[in-house]
């Protein structure tokens, strides 16, 4: 990385500071999404290193899953493989009340299937045609569908790989699918600009975010979210701890003695 390069990233300590309204704000909508019982998809897609779960992170690391759910599906069991393509994630949809993140998505036919032969040309094809079809079918019942596509640059790729291979907290992140995906950036990228011309429509356009600089990818994507579902602050009233009762009151540590406790080496 050059000099200037690094030099503009942004600061850990600016990050940290603009990291922390957004997540505030993205408590107010998961109250408002609570309240109003909305039905929200947002899926992630990207080249491998782009940022996906770090993004994803930054997201939930503050709300609860229980309306943030991260889905991120395994490779497809042989019952699913006979299965409808799209019936393993809608099973997934969200239901009133909930937003379902969607860590990769059905748009892997769109890239890792289609680069690495793991479907024929004409499942790709059949795909492209009916994804926009089976997207506005969901839309107008009512979902709220975002779609973000991280673009990290080649050399930024590049160096975040080298990390992985050399950080043994990283090594678990590098598969043979990102060496394939290294290897072959330029089957990729086709395979990504015929996505984008195929399925970016009026009812679901794709939003790309340059990620080269992760904690402004991360600021920017989650700024663009709060944006892309309308919502109000639900008021409140002040929480206020009840006063404990005395009731049934005896020594309940006492019970605790002699029983099995985790050594203390910390």
């Amino acid at each position: 990385m050059a000099k200037d390069e690094a030099s503009e990233r942004m600061k850990r300590k600016d990050y940290e500071k603009e990291l922390e309204k957004l997540q505030i704000e993205l408590c107010h909508l998961q109250d408002y999404v609570k309240e109003n019982k909305l039905r929200v998809i947002v899926l992630f897609e990207g080249r491998d290193a782009a940022g996906k779960g770090g993004t994803i992170k930054a997201i939930t690391e503050k709300v609860s899953p229980r309306v943030f759910r991260v889905v991120a599906l395994p490779a497809p069991s042989d019952r699913e493989k006979t299965q409808l393509f799209f019936q393993r994630y809608m099973k997934q949809f969200p239901a009133g009340g909930e937003i379902v993140i969607f860590d990769r998505s059905w748009y892997n036919r769109a890239g890792v299937e289609y680069v690495m032969g793991f479907c024929s040309p004409a499942e790709h094809d059949r795909f492209l045609a009916l994804c926009p079809q089976m997207e506005k079918y969901a839309i107008d019942g009512g979902i709220i569908l975002i779609k973000i596509w991280l673009e990290v640059g080649m050399d930024e790729q590049e160096r975040r790989f080298n990390a992985r291979i050399d950080d043994p907290l990283r090594q678990w992140k590098l598969s043979p699918m990102d060496l394939q995906s290294f290897k072959r950036w330029y089957d990729y990228s086709r395979a990504r600009d015929l996505m984008l011309k195929k399925t970016s429509t009026k009812d679901a356009p794709w939003y790309i975010i340059r990620s080269d600089d992760k904690r402004r990818a991360r600021l920017n994507c989650i700024a663009h979210i709060l944006k892309a579902i309308p919502h109000k602050r639900i008021k409140k009233d002040k929480v206020k701890l009840p006063k404990r009762s005395d009731k049934g009151r005896y020594n309940d540590q006492a019970v605790l003695r002699g029983m099995n406790f985790v050594t203390e080496r910390y």
